[in-house]
């Protein structure tokens, strides 16, 4: 099994989330993080609590809404 989250901005908070519709059992996962690196530990976290061991998805991949960009300098 594969599992597919998109990704998208919240633009009131700048938090990412991640969402993921079980389309077999209704329901899903839905996660947010303040940054990319977090918001993969968050996925990784819920897939692990949403799921059995013996049901864990063999690949979760992510699908951006739009393209992140990468701050490179500190704002002054």
């Amino acid at each position: 099994m594969e599992v597919t989250f998109t990704i998208s901005m919240n633009p009131e908070t700048g938090k990412l989330i991640a969402s993921w519709d079980d389309p077999v059992h209704g329901g899903g996962i839905t996660t947010q993080a303040d940054s990319l690196d977090q918001l993969q530990r968050e996925i990784v976290d819920a897939v692990l609590c949403h799921f059995d061991e013996d049901e864990l998805p063999q690949r979760v991949k992510v699908h951006f809404q739009d393209d992140p960009s990468i701050s490179v300098l500190e704002p002054a």
